[in-house]
């Protein structure tokens, strides 16, 4: 008995297979209700150390703040002060290092109701977070929650649904989650050019200066991102914030690279400079901003029919703003699979992956 060769659609429903199913969670071990656990500031807690061979295929989980009514107000963004980290079989570097709410597919510290195929947040408020990416692993699964607020503790609900198997299969990537961030862009100033000049004129035929998604090494599959945008520009004109073509290089390719895109709303499988909500199983718009684009954007894209796949390297960038003029806040996780031992990454200081005060 290995990870096999079924999927899940509804087609292949009806195949009997003989994987044995379990689970980790916060259930309360007494028999009582209090299916937590309170983490403490400041800490990190152990959810599952599970053995192998296996393969997480479900996460669950929510949080709240035990003291709602008088929370430290430094700790209101704790969607980004927890941090979600994967470490597997026993490598010396996790696989998965991401804000808890950004890994579940919305960033700067939000929440609402949204449905993606990977990733969904649902009621209430899109205060319950789930995964469905698989994650095979041969010997060792470690998930941690680290807090990183500044005073209060939390409680946290959790299911952590798995398979394992007799043996390990071969031929299957181990999977990745990474978070960054520029705050801000490296944009230029507008000076005396024109609001069209600026926002769509200008030549870009390097890359160079791109906001990074992903720079990985080794053999695997990209399978998307959630990227996050804070409309930093103040001005009455048009200020749509994208216009950024997508360019991921392969291998080490040069420019031009075999995937160039056209814009920004283009890559999230949208269409002219979107201000609706909008949510499919593989791309959507969780945060559209307000009016004129401002404030805060997020957007999901999942190459799930479609996986970018590398035998070396990948680099996945994006634009600020055509010819990367513009100067905003991006942060963005970005999903993979590939073999181990990875590139190495760390997350930005808790301080600088904060969401700017309200406008």
């Amino acid at each position: 008995m290995t990870y096999g060769d079924f999927g899940s659609s509804l087609r292949d429903l009806p195949r009997l297979r003989a994987s044995r199913r379990k689970r980790v969670s916060s259930y309360d071990r007494t028999g009582g209700n209090d299916d937590r656990l309170k983490v403490e500031a400041g800490t990190a807690v152990t959810l599952a150390d599970i053995e192998g061979p296996g393969s997480i295929n479900h996460i669950w989980c929510t949080v709240a703040l035990p003291q709602q009514d008088v929370p430290d107000a430094a700790d209101l963004d704790y969607l980004r002060r927890l941090v979600l980290k994967i470490t597997w079989e026993d490598q010396k570097h996790p696989s998965v290092l991401v804000p808890l709410g950004d890994f579940f597919g919305m960033g700067h510290a939000k929440t609402a109701n949204f449905v993606s195929a990977p990733l969904q947040m649902s009621p209430q408020d899109g205060k319950g977070f789930n995964a469905w990416f698989h994650m095979p692993f041969a010997s060792r699964a470690k998930v941690e929650l680290i807090s990183e607020l500044s005073s209060e503790p939390v409680f946290f609900y959790y299911y952590i649904d798995y398979e394992v198997f007799d043996s390990a299969a071969d031929e299957l990537g181990y999977f990745h989650a990474q978070w960054r961030c520029e705050r801000p862009t490296d944009g230029i100033e507008q000076g005396a050019q024109s609001n069209r000049a600026f926002q769509v004129e200008g030549i870009n035929d390097t890359g160079d200066g791109n906001y990074v998604i992903l720079d990985a090494e080794g053999r695997g599959h990209y399978v998307g991102c959630v990227l996050n945008i804070r409309n930093l520009r103040e001005t009455s004109d048009w200020n749509w914030y994208g216009e950024g073509d997508d360019m991921i290089f392969i291998d080490g390719e040069p420019f031009p690279p075999s995937l160039h895109g056209t814009g920004t709303e283009d890559y999230f499988n949208t269409a002219w400079c979107p201000t609706q909500t909008y949510h499919a199983p593989y791309h959507g718009i969780t945060m559209p901003g307000g009016d004129n684009w401002s404030g805060e954007i997020s957007l999901y894209r999942f190459h799930v029919e479609d996986p970018i796949t590398f035998t070396e390297s990948i680099k996945v960038t994006i634009e600020h703003g055509h010819a990367n003029k513009r100067s905003d806040d991006y942060s963005s996780v970005a999903f993979w699979y590939q073999t181990l031992p990875h590139k190495p990454f760390g997350i930005a200081p808790v301080e600088q992956r904060l969401p700017f005060p309200p406008q």
